[in-house]
C-alpha cells in the first residue's frame, strides 16, 4: 500500500516538473518572440517611408552615407544592414545607403521664371548659381530669366555651376536734354516734368545783369541724353532772401497752396516738400482720403519752391517767388 502511494507521488511529481518545465520553455519563447524583429527589406524605398517603418518595429534607423546612383530615384534607399530577413533584437541600429539620384541630369528649364524660382529649382537639383548678367528686356519680365547657360535640356553633372541672364525690365525711354538756361523758373519746371524728369536741386546765386529767377546753369547739360526718370538740378538767378523764420508760421504776405486728391477707393500718401535756401522740409506728410483737399500757408520767401508727392511719384510742383505765387 505504501509501495502504490509512494509511485503515485513521484508521477505526480514528475508531472508538475514536465507542466513547469513546459511552462518556462514556451514564456522564454514568448519572451524571446517579443524582443527580436525581423528586418524588413528597405531597398527602393523612400527615405522617410523606410524611417517609418523600422520606428515602427522598434529599430533605430542610422544613415551611414549618400551615393549616385543611376538605377535609384534620389533619396531612396540603395543598401541596408542587416540584410532583409534578419532577426535582431529591438532597439538595434539598422544602417542604411541613400541615393543621390543620377549624378548626371538634363538641365531643367529656366526661362521666363522669375529669379527666386530659378534658384530653388537649382538647389534641388543640386546644381549650383554661377554667374549672374542683367540686360533690359521687352519681352521678359524684370527680375526673370532671360537665357541660361548650360542651356536647357543638355546633360550636366550635379553641382556645376548654371550662368543666368536676367531681365531689368524695360528699358527707360532716353529724352534729349532741353536747353533750360535763360528760362523763368516757373516755365522751365513744366518743360522738365513733362519730359518725365524730376525736378532736383535749385541752388540760387545772383548776378545784378541777368533777369531774375532766370535759370542760368543746369545738370545735365543741354543735349546730353536722359533716361525716364531722371533728376534735374538747376541754379536759378535770385536775390539773397531772408533767413530765420519757419515754414509754417504765415506772414501777412503769405499765399495758399491747395491740392485735391483724385476720387477713388483707396487713401493717398501725400508727402509735400518745401525747398527755401537750398535747405529741403517735409510740412506735410499724410494719407489722405479719395477727395479730400488740403490747405498749406506758404511764405512768400525769393527761395521758396514746393514739391507735391503722391504714393512718392512726383506730380506737382509750384514756385512761389517774392510776394508772388505762381
Amino acid at each position: 500500500m505504501i509501495s502504490r502511494a509512494l509511485k503515485i507521488a513521484i508521477l505526480f511529481f514528475v508531472f508538475i516538473l514536465i507542466v513547469g518545465a513546459s511552462a518556462y520553455l514556451t514564456l522564454t519563447m514568448i519572451i524571446k518572440s517579443e524582443d527580436s524583429v525581423i528586418v524588413p527589406d528597405l531597398a527602393g524605398k523612400n527615405v522617410v517611408y523606410a524611417l517609418e517603418l523600422l520606428t515602427d518595429l522598434g529599430l533605430n534607423t542610422k544613415v551611414e552615407g549618400s551615393e549616385y546612383s543611376t538605377d535609384m530615384p534620389k533619396n531612396n534607399v540603395i543598401f541596408q544592414e542587416p540584410e532583409p530577413g534578419s532577426e535582431i533584437k529591438k532597439g538595434r541600429d539598422v544602417r542604411v545607403i541613400i541615393s543621390k539620384g543620377p549624378k548626371s541630369i538634363l538641365m531643367p528649364n529656366l526661362e521666363n521664371l522669375p529669379l527666386q524660382q530659378a534658384r530653388i529649382i537649382l538647389e534641388e537639383n543640386s546644381l549650383c548659381q554661377g554667374q549672374i548678367s542683367s540686360i533690359y528686356s521687352n519681352r521678359i519680365k524684370k527680375n526673370s530669366v532671360i537665357a541660361q547657360v548650360p542651356a536647357a535640356g543638355t546633360m550636366i553633372t550635379r553641382s556645376e555651376c548654371v550662368n543666368l541672364l536676367v531681365s531689368i525690365g524695360v528699358r527707360p525711354q532716353e529724352y534729349k536734354m532741353p536747353d533750360l538756361k535763360g528760362r523763368f523758373l516757373d516755365s522751365a519746371i513744366p518743360l522738365i516734368e513733362n519730359s518725365n524728369l524730376i525736378l532736383g536741386k535749385i541752388k540760387s546765386v545772383f548776378y545784378q545783369d541777368k533777369p531774375l529767377n532766370t535759370i542760368i546753369a543746369q545738370e545735365p547739360l543741354s543735349g546730353y541724353f536722359v533716361t525716364e526718370g531722371g533728376t534735374v538740378d538747376l541754379v536759378v538767378n535770385r536775390k539773397p532772401g531772408k533767413k530765420g523764420h519757419g515754414y509754417l508760421e504765415g506772414s501777412p504776405g503769405g499765399s495758399f497752396f491747395r491740392y485735391r486728391v483724385k476720387d477713388g477707393f483707396l487713401k493717398k500718401h501725400i508727402r509735400v516738400v518745401l525747398n527755401s535756401f537750398g535747405v529741403s522740409n517735409t510740412i506735410f506728410d499724410e494719407f489722405v482720403q479719395p477727395g479730400k483737399e488740403i490747405w498749406l500757408i506758404i511764405p512768400n520767401n525769393n527761395n521758396t519752391t514746393v514739391f507735391l508727392y503722391e504714393d512718392d511719384k512726383l506730380i506737382k510742383t509750384r514756385v512761389y517767388d517774392g510776394w508772388k505765387g505762381f
